[in-house]
């Protein structure tokens, strides 16, 4: 079993790694009790070397591997990225480049929607992974062998899910279809974490400017406390007690006092005297200068039916095209397409409008219509002059000159425990 501890160790590996066209990326980590993600285990294969690096043990350079994963001439292959991702960039301000994530292509080749890790290898290679040591503590040591093997199939069984995914994406021409979503993965912008904007994740239902003044002040405090103290944000004030001091913003310790929510004797601490600070300056903030809510949509009333009929068009074309609906429409992007035919979605534009946004629209004015064929649904024209379907309007581009149907609708799989923070909107 090959468990890198020593500096010297991991220069071999890496010089040996470097001759690689591809490499396989995962990490284990530990959070609860954490603001930081704390990083436990690294696992990287080539071709041909598949390693464990502990980032744990004493006097471990790190430095190799970060050079090497900053290569520009290697692919860094990983399964849904993100969390990976924003270890590394807290770890060393920059991002593993260039990026395939096979979760991501994945979508466009007709796993579905988020397919998780044991799944998609299941499918692609035959192999059954052993899940024992999915939710093991990843930061005690000694690691036992088990461990270390399941560790090890993160990397090893992602060889070869990634050498048949990105054949597929090549012969149907969708590669195009992944690099959108896998730029957003790769900008550094969503990994930066600004305390000024912290006050968002509370989505307040207020929008008076005192009130959202104080709540940015306050929120943009506490996450200034939790990444100083590495504890979880709720450790240090909960997000409904920074909204009811937004509410009623008290101005000295006997005020703090009597907010519901927080400690015996909080007032008197450090961390009291602090949001009393932060309470004060967003109080001083004038209103012209106050964040602003982001605007309510003012949808028209009645489109809650042609919105239910654009998700079953949805759901027809994805399948048709083996992508997953995420990958193309949410349902807010729906709702504003039967609102506005210029709504701005990616929906309607480039692949797309051409796989879905334009016979979107083409539904919505009566040009065409659904119709149910024994189990299928058929996208038909109006005037019943042939399947709507055979179009060029309606043919993704660059998709290898080929109609791609499903053969069989494929089960959802549970997606990993990532993301979320990934996508905005509810999916249809």
């Amino acid at each position: 079993m090959s468990l890198i501890t020593t500096s010297d160790a991991l220069v071999d590996i890496c010089k040996s790694l470097s001759r690689a066209d591809y490499l396989t990326v995962d990490t284990e980590f530990m959070r609860e009790g954490t603001f930081w993600p704390r990083l436990c285990l690294l696992q990287i294969a080539g071709p041909d070397d598949a390693v464990a690096v502990d980032p744990l043990a004493d006097s471990l350079d790190l430095s190799p591997l970060f050079e090497l994963l900053a290569d520009a001439n290697i692919v860094k292959v990983m399964h849904a990225a993100r969390q990976d991702m924003e270890i590394f960039f807290h770890l060393t301000g920059e991002l593993p480049h260039p990026l395939f994530d096979t979760q991501v292509a994945a979508m466009v080749c007709g796993f579905g929607d988020q397919v998780g890790y044991e799944a998609l290898v299941a499918k692609l290679t035959g192999a059954r992974l052993d899940k024992s040591s999915r939710f093991t503590d990843w930061a005690q040591r000694p690691l036992s062998e088990e461990q270390l093997n399941y560790a090890l199939g993160d990397v090893t069984y992602l060889r070869p899910a990634y050498e048949a995914l990105r054949d597929r994406v090549e012969e149907t021409g969708r590669l195009h279809w992944i690099e959108e979503e896998i730029a957003l993965l790769s900008d550094p912008a969503i990994y930066r974490i600004e305390p000024a904007a912290a006050w968002r994740r509370l989505k307040p239902k207020r929008s008076e400017p005192r009130y959202l003044a104080v709540l940015q002040a306050v929120a943009a405090w506490r996450e200034r406390e939790a990444m100083e103290r590495d504890l979880p944000r709720n450790r240090v004030v909960r997000d409904e007690t920074l909204l009811q001091i937004a509410a009623r913003p008290p101005t000295d310790a006997k005020a703090l006092d009597r907010v519901r929510g927080l400690s015996r004797g909080f007032s008197n601490s450090r961390l009291g005297a602090g949001l009393l600070d932060a309470v004060a300056e967003g109080r001083a903030v004038p209103p012209e200068s106050a964040p602003t809510a982001p605007p309510k949509r003012d949808l028209p009333a009645g489109i809650g039916p042609l919105t239910d009929l654009l998700k079953v068009l949805l759901k027809h074309k994805c399948e048709e095209h083996q992508v997953a609906q995420r990958l193309v429409a949410n349902v807010s992007d729906l709702e504003l397409i039967a609102a506005d035919d210029d709504a701005d979605v990616v929906a309607l534009k480039g692949w797309r409008r051409e796989l879905f946004g334009a016979d979107a629209l083409r539904l919505k004015h009566g040009k065409v219509a659904l119709a149910a064929t024994g189990t299928h649904v058929r996208v038909v024209p109006v005037n019943g002059a042939g399947d709507v379907d055979a179009l060029p309007a309606s043919e993704p581009a660059n998709n290898g000159g080929k109609r791609r149907r499903s053969g069989r609708r494929r089960k959802r799989k549970d997606a990993p425990a990532t993301a979320p923070e990934a996508v905005d909107g509810e999916t249809a």
